[in-house]
């Protein structure tokens, strides 16, 4: 019944989404337009709203989705891909494409998911003692400190950009879904829905790493090739989203914690309740960032942002106690 109603919230949020937009439209002709492709209001919904709720409802579960496995991966509540620098490193790429002028289709994914793998395998290679063992207690500082890294090479690149590309880098890096189209949403799932049904189907093994090392490898978990393969994944992911949707923040810290307090910690009910919450979640704020100040619309990682830092201020103090 929770999943239901979860499923139910969902839908409410992304009809909301399609009922809302920069253009004041009634209900009716919404509706009508969702139904007729045809009819006046056809191609806003269809070729504008549509694509745009579904994306930002699938780069949320994906988030939510990196950010479960990564706590559960290294048993730390502050694990999320935008403070592991995994954003940071897909930002850089997806910026060094920009500020090259490779502007063409598929370039920019592809440029971001390079960025986050390599920067992840840098994270991960710092993380570790003795070649193997990733340790958990360092990961987070190591990641903030790539993100930085990686904050400060955009800066750089920016810099030395021209005008128009300039201005598409910042357009792109503060985060939102003002380009969604359905190219944008084909190619999320090119790149998004393996790595996805890959998490989902390691719920048993998030479970046991959940555990601690040496219940893991007391129940013939090989906790090498599964952290690999975690982090791999979330890589994956988030380079996704941070492709189509630029770097947004906090949806995989804040969206977790609150389902594991209202379906549990089981991650064969909590993975699924997280896709689905943190997609709604995304919509809603996205509905909040074009819909405040319409016409202008705000950075939608703004509003993630003012959801996120309480929880991670509230997570942070939890820890340190």
């Amino acid at each position: 019944m929770k999943h239901l109603a979860l499923v139910v919230a969902a839908l409410v949020a992304m009809a909301i989404g399609i009922a809302a937009g920069a253009a004041a439209l009634p209900s009716a002709d919404v509706w009508r337009g969702l139904v007729d492709p045809a009819s006046p209001a056809g191609p806003i919904v269809w070729q504008l709203r549509l694509p745009r709720v579904l994306l930002a409802f699938l780069v949320g579960g994906a988030l939510g989705l990196s950010g479960t496995a990564l706590q559960a991966m290294i048993r730390n509540p502050l694990a999320e891909p935008y403070l592991l620098g995994i954003s940071g490193g897909a930002g850089l790429g997806a910026v060094l494409a920009i500020s090259l002028g490779l502007g063409g289709v598929g370039v920019i994914p592809a440029a971001a998911l390079v960025g986050a793998l390599v920067v992840s395998a840098a994270v991960y290679w710092v993380a570790t003692i003795r070649g193997s063992r990733l340790e958990p207690r360092i990961l987070v500082l190591v990641g903030v400190v790539f993100a930085a890294l990686c904050g400060a090479l955009i800066s750089a690149l920016l810099a030395l950009s021209e005008a128009a590309q300039l201005r598409n880098a910042f357009l792109w890096l503060l985060g939102g879904f003002g380009n969604a189209d359905w190219p944008a949403v084909s190619s999320f799932a090119l790149y998004g829905a393996l790595p996805a049904v890959l998490v989902v189907a390691m719920a048993s093994r998030l479970d046991v790493l959940s555990l601690g090392d040496e219940t893991a490898h007391g129940l013939g978990v090989d906790i090498v090739a599964t952290r690999r393969l975690v982090y791999g994944a979330t890589a994956l992911l988030t380079a996704a989203s941070v492709a189509v949707s630029g770097m947004i923040g906090f949806v995989g810290l804040i969206v977790p914690h609150a389902m594991r307090g209202f379906v549990g910690p089981i991650h064969r009910r909590l993975l699924p309740a997280v896709f689905v919450a943190a997609g709604g979640l995304l919509v809603l704020a996205d509905v909040v960032a074009r819909t405040v100040m319409r016409p202008a619309e705000l950075p939608i990682g703004t509003i993630t942002a003012l959801l996120g830092v309480p929880m991670f201020a509230v997570l942070l103090r939890r820890s340190l106690r």
